[in-house]
């Protein structure tokens, strides 16, 4: 059986609630409930500018208090410069630095206020600093499928940042669906060129969707070799700057039925799930 990894992501489900903000305890006995069902990741929290991402100003504070005994996920955390890698890199329960690098430059600049020639400079210290703290960094590609800003962008920019990337040493890299313009053709394409390309990066699948489009988003990305798949449960989050309002994160319940069809292995305990799931009832309604 195919072995897929499903990767949770509450960090982006609960950074862009403004309305109130969710206690450190009810984020953490809500992780830890993700850390009991199976996921092979869980991006938790982010080392950021608390004026920037005010609803992940507690992450260390949350960090503190999950249950890491009895599980096999790997915590990884957000980091959008040099500083946040280095704070993120000297926790021992911290497996994986996450960096959001767009091929957008006004995209980069809206999201980390840098050029993309700075945040390529950013990007090879956080590898270096992952080096020597024994990390690993998973580099995501904004804009993968598309831009809406009018930036220059067609598959030969993707292919090129790729390389780029690929020469500075990034094993993970996780094309980015950032608004939802993604389409089956462009997944396809993308996926089956450039993971038989590039055999020595593990290639994701961070993908925005509307409620009546994850099925074909998902199936385009698996058929074309991809096992790596970003999602949050009930789909809430994804990108603000999205431009409708019913875009968000691919939901985790429908990965784990689609995978679950294909016979796919994904070490999702089913009970633990349904114990997640109503967890994040109590966070996001």
């Amino acid at each position: 059986m195919k072995k897929v990894k499903l990767i949770e992501c509450p960090r982006d489900a609960m950074q862009g609630i403004k309305s109130h903000f969710i206690s450190t305890e009810s984020k953490a006995q809500y992780i830890n409930a993700l850390l009991r069902v199976g996921f092979d990741t869980i991006d938790f929290g982010s080392f950021v500018s608390p004026k920037a991402i005010p609803q992940m100003r507690d992450t260390v504070e949350v960090l503190s208090k999950l249950d890491l005994s009895k599980t096999e996920s790997k915590l990884l955390a957000i980091v959008a410069n040099i500083r946040g890698a280095e704070e993120a890199s000297k926790f021992e329960e911290i497996t994986y630095l996450g960096y959001p690098f767009s091929i957008s430059e006004n995209f980069q600049m809206r999201n980390t206020s840098k050029t993309i020639a700075e945040s390529i400079e950013i990007l090879n210290e956080i590898l270096n600093i992952a080096t020597k703290t024994n990390k690993e960094v998973v580099a995501y590609l904004s804009m993968g499928f598309g831009n809406p800003y009018g930036d220059p962008w067609n598959v030969e920019i993707v292919s090129n940042w790729t390389d780029k990337l690929s020469k500075m040493g990034v094993k993970i890299l996780s094309l980015s669906d950032t608004v939802g313009s993604s389409t089956p053709k462009i997944i396809d394409y993308l996926f089956s060129n450039l993971i038989p390309a590039y055999p020595t990066i593990e290639f994701g699948a961070h993908l925005h969707t509307t409620p009546t489009s994850w099925f074909e988003k998902v199936d385009a990305a698996y058929k074309a070799g991809c096992n790596r798949f970003d999602g949050a449960i009930m789909g809430y989050g994804g990108c603000p700057m999205a431009k409708d309002d019913l875009t968000g994160n691919m939901p985790t319940e429908k990965l784990v039925s689609y995978f679950n069809q294909q016979k796919a292995t994904t070490n999702i305990n089913a009970m633990s799930f349904e114990s997640a799931y109503n967890e994040a009832l109590k966070i996001f309604l």
